[in-house]
């Protein structure tokens, strides 16, 4: 900041990005608008011949093709890359799963390592194990709480770090400086899916990592009506994934950018309120006799909550448990038997989503946090919506009560 200027709040700069005067206002014209407009364009002019010549620079407020973007999404690059203190640009994508998969193939070369966390989202362990795979790179599973035997993971090829806290599914908060800092230090990239957190509740450039992505079908969208993913990267990250994305064609329409806009002033009270819910049910659940452990890192005593108090900000309305007595059956009544949650993979919308879900298929070096009461080894992940905490708390009453009726 110059002259001044104050340093905002995230939740003021959220309201604030992306709304510079030349994407609200007519060139020349007094006055303007709250938001940029919905530019649809595939076809950018130039003056003349000479301007033509001249060419436009490869970034984002320059005319040059739909594919590179215009001001709508310009405007949506601009506020996220906001967001992330340090941050040299974002770069937007179809999807986080697209977003996730051209940030690794920008980073990696065949006979490269990827050092992927064991509890990452499906997919992304998925596209390494399948399509990375396949392109000649090195795939290695690490345990994200093993912090003292991450080191002597790293050899002479090892390119990339991909990490997410907390972990997919089970929650496990790690330790992302340490990890990012190693990272560095062994010369590879740390790349953080920080979906779950936003940069509202964890910034992750600024504890030392080098790339950020998010699933901004999530909380920047915030009404589950669009796709869309980021990366957000210092340099020379930043330019090496900018260039893949324009190599394989990946642009957002202007539509949907506006939608994640107008999503994104508000995400910061939807994520205080869904993280106020998601704690007052997470607690309910701790004392009930048919959960055996509740994964959840804003509640005090869960697994990972020491770390997460230490670096985190906020948190949001996903969280997992563990049935301590039942079967498949009977998790099958227990979801069956709601009324306010939808079934349904999502998050991070202003409705409630139940899914079940079993790690021990999916994890390679270990299925749950160590340490917990793994009961049934039956888990099911809740996403915590904008409803009234009480209304949910009944719901889930009257569903472990179903489950047991048999």
């Amino acid at each position: 900041m110059s002259g001044g200027e104050k340093e905002h709040k995230p939740a003021t700069r959220m309201v604030e990005a992306g709304r510079k005067r030349e994407w609200t206002s007519m060139p020349g014209k007094p006055g303007g608008v709250v938001n940029p407009p919905v530019w649809r364009a595939s076809t950018h002019l130039y003056d003349n011949s000479t301007d033509h010549a001249e060419g436009r620079p490869n970034e984002d407020g320059h005319f040059y093709y739909g594919r590179r973007g215009g001001p709508t999404q310009w405007a949506l690059a601009d506020a996220l890359t906001e967001m992330e203190p340090g941050a040299q640009g974002t770069q937007l994508f179809p999807s986080g799963v697209a977003a996730i998969a051209c940030t690794l193939q920008a980073l990696l070369r065949p006979g490269d390592e990827l050092l992927v966390t064991d509890n990452a989202y499906e997919p992304t362990r998925n596209l390494a194990m399948g399509m990375l795979k396949r392109q000649g790179v090195d795939i290695r599973p690490f345990d994200p709480l093993d912090l003292d035997g991450f080191p002597s993971l790293f050899g002479d090829t090892t390119r990339v770090v991909m990490m997410e806290c907390p972990g997919s599914l089970t929650m496990e908060v790690c330790d992302v400086p340490a990890l990012a800092r190693i990272a560095r230090e062994k010369g590879a990239v740390s790349v953080l899916d920080n979906t779950w957190a936003s940069p509202l509740g964890f910034a992750g450039l600024a504890h030392g990592c080098d790339v950020t992505v998010m699933s901004l079908t999530k909380h920047v969208g915030g009404h589950s009506d669009l796709m869309m993913g980021s990366a957000t990267a210092t340099n020379p990250a930043f330019g090496r994934i900018r260039r893949q994305s324009q190599f394989l064609g990946q642009v957002v329409s202007p539509d949907d950018a506006s939608l994640a806009l107008r999503g994104l002033r508000s995400m910061a009270l939807r994520l205080e309120r869904e993280t106020a819910s998601a704690l007052a049910i997470a607690e309910w659940l701790s004392a009930r006799s048919e959960v055996s452990a509740v994964l959840c890192p804003m509640l005090p005593g869960a697994p990972g909550h020491a770390m997460w108090q230490r670096d985190f900000t906020g948190g949001c309305g996903l969280f997992s448990f563990v049935l301590a007595d039942a079967d498949n059956s009977a998790r099958a009544r227990f979801i069956d038997a709601l009324d306010l949650f939808g079934i349904g993979y999502s998050w991070g919308g202003f409705e409630s989503l139940i899914t079940p879900f079993d790690p021990a298929p999916i994890h390679q070096l270990r299925a749950w946090p160590p340490g917990i009461d793994t009961g049934s080894g039956l888990g099911v992940r809740l996403s915590i919506g904008l409803e009234d905490p009480a209304d949910l708390i009944a719901d889930l009453e009257h569903a472990f009560a179903a489950m047991g009726a048999a």
